[in-house]
């Protein structure tokens, strides 16, 4: 008995291959774009935790004692990093990109380290009883975290931290205008910095 070699194989689909894979590619640059074009800083949040920030200066300069200075600040602080986080959130679901996820993940990383340096110096100089560098080291440490964790991101936000470390040397230097450092550092970047992220880069 002879068998046909020649049996019927089925032949690959090239226009089906070729479109599905325009598909991927298109979906893939899409991903790309949007991440892009993304940056894990909450403009219009940016904008609110200036706003704290004034209050927070404000309220300082008031001739109270330094625990009721830091009590205050560490208060906006606090509203900050809960402003902070919703305002990514919000911003990482219109983007439909989770907080996790590259972008938001980088941007922590490099964030956290200085944050936490200077939680540590904030008590350690407050014990001591030396509270007059304290605007200097916050708004340099600040601003060295942002640079840190924005370093991949657009470059507004690299920017924004070497601002504040400008402003942080220089009330370090300055220790006299400490409260018009914090009002400018904290309130007038962040301000500044959080318009120009909301108006180009989706809020």
């Amino acid at each position: 008995m002879a068998y046909d070699v020649h049996m019927a194989t089925p032949r690959p689909q090239p226009l089906e291959l070729h479109a599905r894979a325009m598909d991927n590619l298109r979906y893939i640059r899409q991903t790309l774009e949007r991440a892009g074009s993304f940056t894990a800083v909450p403009g219009v949040g940016g904008v609110l935790i200036g706003c704290t920030a004034l209050m927070a200066a404000w309220m300082s300069a008031q001739h109270i004692s330094a625990a009721s200075w830091l009590i205050v600040w560490t208060l906006a602080a606090g509203v900050a990093l809960v402003v902070g986080i919703v305002g990514a959130a919000l911003k990482s679901r219109r983007f439909n990109l989770a907080l996790w996820s590259g972008p938001g993940r980088k941007f922590i990383a490099g964030f956290a380290p200085a944050m936490l340096a200077g939680a540590v110096l904030t008590v350690v100089l407050f014990r001591a009883g030396i509270v007059g560098f304290l605007p200097g080291i916050w708004l340099l440490l600040y601003g060295a975290a942002i640079l840190s964790g924005g370093y991949s991101s657009v470059r507004v936000v690299p920017l924004m931290g070497v601002c504040f470390m400008l402003v942080g040397s220089a009330a370090l230097f300055l220790h006299g205008w400490n409260g018009l450092f914090l009002a400018a550092g904290f309130g007038g970047l962040h301000i500044v910095f959080g318009t120009v992220i909301a108006v180009k880069y989706g809020g």
